[in-house]
């Protein structure tokens, strides 16, 4: 049985709302008037529902987010990832994101302006983190090393820059950010083939994925 708004905790409260603010975001912008809309929508209390979101817009971007990791999860469980090397595991996983984010670009977009002002930065950097941390633990990384925090830095960037041309992409199924991020990828593992040959390494199949990663914010266009 579903619980009441009486029975549910504010987190509860919070993870129900979180798919369905961006819905209303992208008309009333990230204010209460969408925390209030969500709420008629689930039928839960108004006063209830912007007690879940104490911080305003940033609360609100965070549980969308958080939702964001949640259900990319669910659509790659790590038997879908498993078959695929680390590169199609990390583009596989980002592509998903883009998914579940595509009907709501304008409330990306409004968020994007949000997440920018000065004030904010600091913990938009933590939700960049905790997108790449998302992405690597379902890819299987288990470094510990100073390479697992370079990874999930440099992916965050990539992810974020993903974005941008995301929330204004009009071309079909999303092409061009699909481009986008594969030339990224591609350009790193290009220049670390080049890199491997003239020190005599080999093939593409023994490149470090520290190194590799560590290119990813170094893109060549």
């Amino acid at each position: 049985m579903t619980p009441t708004h009486e029975d549910m905790t504010l987190d509860e409260v919070r993870a129900a709302l979180a798919p369905i603010l961006p819905r209303h975001a992208a008309f009333d912008g990230w204010r209460a008037e969408a925390v209030t809309m969500a709420a008629g929508q689930c039928g839960i209390d108004a006063d209830i529902a912007r007690l879940a979101f104490p911080g305003g817009a940033m609360d609100m971007i965070d549980a969308w987010f958080a939702s964001i990791d949640q259900r990319m999860l669910a659509a790659l469980p790590p038997e879908k990832l498993a078959a695929l090397s680390i590169r199609k595991r990390i583009t596989a996983l980002v592509e998903a994101r883009l998914t579940l984010l595509a009907r709501d670009r304008e409330a990306l977009r409004r968020a994007q302006a949000i997440l920018a002002m000065p004030r904010n930065a600091t913990r938009a950097a933590r939700f960049g983190w905790r997108a790449g941390d998302s992405m690597w633990r379902a890819a299987g990384d288990e470094s510990t090393d100073l390479a697992h925090y370079t990874k999930r830095m440099t992916l965050a960037g990539v992810y974020a820059a993903t974005l941008l041309v995301f929330v204004d992409d009009e071309s079909e199924d999303w092409a061009d950010s699909r481009a986008f991020l594969a030339r990224r990828i591609e350009g790193v593992m290009r220049f670390e083939r080049a890199k491997a040959q003239w020190r005599g390494i080999g093939g593409g199949d023994r490149l470090s994925l520290a190194r590799f990663i560590g290119r990813l914010r170094y893109p060549a266009i």
